[in-house]
């Protein structure tokens, strides 16, 4: 049997402070499964209004480093390739975050 749920709540900006927007959300769902969509949806919304803008730079991308600072045999110190190596200070970031966007999708059959 279907059920028609509606409800009502603020979001929230990164600061954890309560926006002045209200939204209503209003579904049709089934008894046993209501919950669990009305938490689907509050995500999907939640991810819609995230920016995504946030970057680092690679060590690809940090300017400089093209040439080898010392020659690879005969001066007792590691090999190197380049100045901005991620192991070197102002090298580039490994693993660091990149632009995206982030989407999650909702059946309207649910």
């Amino acid at each position: 049997m279907a059920v028609q749920k509606t409800i009502e709540y603020n979001s929230f900006d990164s600061n954890e402070q309560s926006s002045s927007e209200k939204y209503n959300l209003n579904l049709t769902v089934l008894e046993n499964s209501g919950n669990y969509l009305i938490h689907r949806d509050i995500l999907r919304h939640q991810f819609s209004q995230k920016q995504g803008t946030v970057s680092t730079k690679t060590r690809s991308e940090v300017r400089g480093g093209g040439k080898k600072p010392w020659r690879q045999k005969g001066t007792g110190r590691a090999r190197a390739g380049s100045s901005r190596s991620p192991l070197w200070k102002g090298g580039g970031v490994i693993f660091g975050p990149k632009p995206k966007t982030v989407t999650l999708k909702l059946n309207k059959e649910k």
